[in-house]
């Protein structure tokens, strides 16, 4: 489609703001800011969303305005006057860029912790526990309510001191809607009981808000207008609640949210993963913009331009939220504007960054390394202004590819040696559970990258030294992955299987099994899962205290229904130690770290995960003949330089070791060690 007919690209008129296309980042928080100041690292990570061509990027999920809502996620402090000159920094340069920049405010209420931070007591509207972050906040009271009211309007006023083009104040799960669920509020005074009770502090919100701001500074709120919960805010007073807010004149959009975020089944409902329909929300808020003829954004699994630009054209929604899809690729928009459509990175649904966020980490893109990485590490490669070299990369998974896509780009002339008839690697077993299929996307960007720069890919080739050193090379990647470390037992090793035999069809699930996991990662839970649905009845046993701790929530919402649905029984607190066979079963013996005790189980089959062990033969007998010895300079390497050590006087190429070739770790980590180490090709 041409630019010019691309309904995402048309602009947007929001009050005084003209928005230069339909395409935004919601607010949301990737911890990327040092000691609750947006700094350097988050700075540059929404100025690339600006350089991309987005129109609005929506900064903080959500920045906290008093004391005592102690940051959880990364949170900005937007209650410090400090915070001010960070922000217009920030605002200045995504301006200079053609972007429009926001900033979400909140109280966070029950949704905190009481130990973080001040140490101050969590408040909420009634005493009601929030699961998800496990405090028991105490009953607000009336001087409570008066200082957060007036906590609202002095962040709004730094934020438009700071420059930013408006707000956003958040309503779902956090206390401006806490204050309207019936979940959550059994107050009997004037801010409990009726809905325009419940609502009285909303309006004391908003009127701090427009007190402490000039007129036609942009406000609008990030609400819940159903949360789908049978004791919660239903759909019709949730749209009643729209009504009212927009008959007031107070504010200037609606971003709208459907469902509640008390737990984590819950929370991935409003966030969905992989293997769920996308935009599952996007007709409710279309729903929510016809009643109220008001603005209307969203965001909930809209990855693909196809169903943005459906949900503009539909009438939906008048800017759509791109979010997770502008971390695995910040230049969406311009890539459209250039007609490169085909050349957008696609967010493959992982959420490994939202689920990092809520593990407290920073937010980082299963297969973008350079996201959040600005400072460092390119999001567009360039060709290099030096010598071309002959590349060889071995190994055709995600970190070959990646090294692959990096130096072909850099204009060098690149071969890629695979042993299999395919590319994928360790990818190839993922997607054998239907519902992470989309993973294959990881993949197939990086072929057609490949392919559109006509790089040799010799599949079905098991490439030695002599192959290797046939191609005369310049740097030699050594991405050959791993083999599966099953040598975990004190006897009856040879009776065990791997994960990868079961989920690569080797070997066939028996009736009754015990899977022994203390990687406590995907590969584990997904052949758990694999299992149950061929028809298997699974114990899964861990040493570790809970299952899977590698995992974060919104993914284990998924692995924890489908254990539910199919009774897998989970013991923690336990090792595998031995098996053997008796009879036509096999008898697993299982310790504790925490006592002698011996439990005997008797199963038909014993699955193990314990990661993978490097395939480094090849690397061994290239070691000697390299620059560099196969030493990787890491003070280089995290300051972003080039890697220059000579360490053989006699080599005859660089080489580098990336991904499971050197350790058992995952994708993330795979694309980060190729695109740090052929960058600067």
């Amino acid at each position: 489609m041409p630019a010019q007919d691309d309904p995402l690209l048309s602009p947007f008129q929001l009050g005084r703001l003209t928005l230069r296309n339909r395409i935004m980042s919601t607010s949301h928080e990737p911890a990327f800011s040092e000691d609750g100041m947006p700094k350097d690292r988050y700075r540059l990570y929404h100025v690339e969303k600006a350089r991309g061509g987005i129109a609005l990027t929506m900064t903080a999920g959500s920045a906290v305005v008093s004391p005592d809502s102690p940051p959880v996620f990364g949170n900005l402090l937007a209650y410090k006057d400090e915070i001010v000159p960070w922000m217009r920094r920030l605002a200045e340069e995504c301006h200079e860029h053609g972007a429009a920049v926001m900033i979400q405010l909140t109280h966070l209420g029950r949704r905190t912790a009481w130990n973080k931070a001040d140490w101050l007591p969590v408040l909420a509207p009634s005493p009601i526990r929030e699961p998800a972050h496990r405090s028991f906040p105490k009953e607000a009271e009336d001087w409570d309510i008066a200082r957060i009211v007036a906590d609202y309007g002095s962040a709004a006023a730094r934020m438009e001191a700071a420059g930013l083009d408006g707000i956003a104040f958040n309503a779902y799960g956090h206390l401006v809607d806490q204050f309207w669920s019936p979940a959550t509020n059994r107050r009997n005074d004037e801010f409990g009981g009726s809905l325009d009770n419940r609502l009285r502090f909303t309006f004391l919100v908003l009127d701090s808000i427009r007190r402490a701001t000039k007129p036609g500074f942009l406000v609008g709120i990030r609400m819940v207008a159903d949360e789908d919960w049978e004791k919660g805010l239903s759909k019709e007073v949730g749209i009643t609640i729209a009504r009212g807010l927009v008959a007031s004149g107070k504010i200037d959009f609606l971003d709208i949210i459907r469902g509640h975020i008390e737990t984590d089944a819950a929370l991935a409902k409003v966030i969905p993963i992989y293997g769920t329909p996308l935009a599952p929300h996007l007709d409710f808020a279309g729903e929510v913009r016809a009643a109220t003829r008001f603005p209307v954004f969203h965001a909930a699994r809209i990855q693909d331009v196809a169903t943005a630009r459906h949900a503009i054209v539909s009438g939906k929604l008048d800017m759509v939220g791109m979010t997770r899809a502008h971390i695995a690729d910040p230049h969406i928009v311009r890539k459209l504007m250039e007609g490169r459509e085909e050349e957008i990175r696609p967010c493959v649904g992982a959420t490994y960054c939202i689920d990092r966020i809520y593990e407290g980490n920073d937010a980082v893109c299963i297969h973008n390394p350079a996201t959040g990485r600005e400072s460092s590490l390119p999001q567009v490669v360039v060709r290099t202004s030096g010598a071309l070299k002959k590349v060889v990369v071995v190994g055709a998974g995600p970190a070959g590819l990646e090294a692959a896509r990096v130096a072909t780009a850099r204009g060098h002339d690149v071969t890629v040696f695979e042993a299999t008839d395919k590319a994928g690697g360790q990818i190839l077993l993922l997607v054998r559970l239907a519902r992470r299929r989309e993973l294959m996307g990881i993949v197939e960007w990086r072929l057609r990258r490949l392919e559109a720069r006509h790089v040799a890919l010799r599949f079905a080739t098991f490439a030695e030294k002599r192959e290797v050193l046939a191609e005369g090379p310049d740097v030699v990647f050594i991405a050959t992955g791993g083999v599966p470390n099953i040598d975990v037992l004190e006897s009856g090793n040879d009776l065990v299987v791997s994960t990868w035999s079961i989920l690569a069809g080797e070997v066939k699930p028996a009736e009754r099994v015990l899977l022994f996991d203390d990687n406590g990662a995907h590969p584990g839970m997904q052949t758990a899962e694999f299992l149950v649905e061929a028809g298997s009845k699974v114990e899964i046993v861990t040493p570790e205290r809970t299952f899977a701790p590698e995992i974060g929530g919104l993914n284990h919402a998924s692995y924890a229904k489908a254990f539910h649905q199919h009774g897998v029984r989970i013991t923690i607190n336990t090792r595998l130690l031995s098996a053997h066979r008796e009879g036509n079963a096999l008898v697993a013996t299982l310790g504790s770290d925490y006592s002698e005790e011996r439990i005997l189980r008797e199963v038909d089959q014993i699955v193990v995960e314990h990661g993978t062990l490097p395939l480094v033969d090849l690397y061994q007998e290239l070691k000697p003949l390299s620059v560099n010895r196969g030493e990787i300079d890491y003070s280089a390497l995290i300051a972003g330089r080039p890697q220059e050590l000579a360490r053989n006087p006699d080599g005859r190429f660089r080489l580098f070791r990336i991904g499971d070739a050197v350790a058992s770790r995952n994708i993330h980590a795979a694309t980060y060690d190729a695109l740090r180490l052929a960058k600067d090709l």
